[in-house]
């Protein structure tokens, strides 16, 4: 992308977008961190999630626009890291920003068979928001959902 590309692109977002993107890129480092040196469970504890049954969460129109902002912001900083920013480490810096803000959200976890061996299996984390996928939506359909997070209400 030119500078001048990337200039358009930065013109186009409001400045309440824009200030998204600092606080999107240091929770992509710390979940980064988290994601290689906790177990799982710590982190989720940690973060305040809780394992929730079935995927629904009352939100309104305004903090899903809000929502929808995050998950733009930590995929646009995602790209740009100099660290691998995986779906994991998305789903839980957008699950961060998003309960700072008191919006509900739900965190998936989803497991599929590769197709290079009959032991291999792929993993793969979205966030969603009120019917909208904020971060990991590419591909998320082939993974069959094996657990639920809940956070955002404080």
């Amino acid at each position: 992308m030119s500078l001048l590309e990337l200039a358009a692109k930065v013109q186009s977002r409001s400045w309440r977008e824009l200030r998204l993107l600092p606080e999107a890129l240091v929770l992509l480092g710390i979940m980064r961190l988290a994601v290689l040196c906790a177990p799982f469970q710590r982190t989720v504890r940690y973060l305040g999630l809780t394992p929730q049954a079935s995927p629904s969460s009352d939100v309104n129109p305004k903090q899903i626009a809000s929502a929808v902002a995050i998950g733009w912001s930590v995929r646009a900083m995602a790209a740009r890291t100099p660290w691998d920013s995986a779906c994991l480490a998305q789903a839980l810096a957008g699950m961060v920003m998003l309960k700072r803000r008191g919006i509900p959200a739900l965190l998936f976890l989803g497991v599929a068979k590769e197709k290079v061996g009959p032991d291999d299996m792929a993993a793969h984390a979205w966030l969603s928001c009120g019917g909208e996928m904020l971060t990991g939506e590419g591909g998320h359909e082939r993974f069959t959902v094996v657990g639920i997070f809940a956070g955002g209400k404080t």
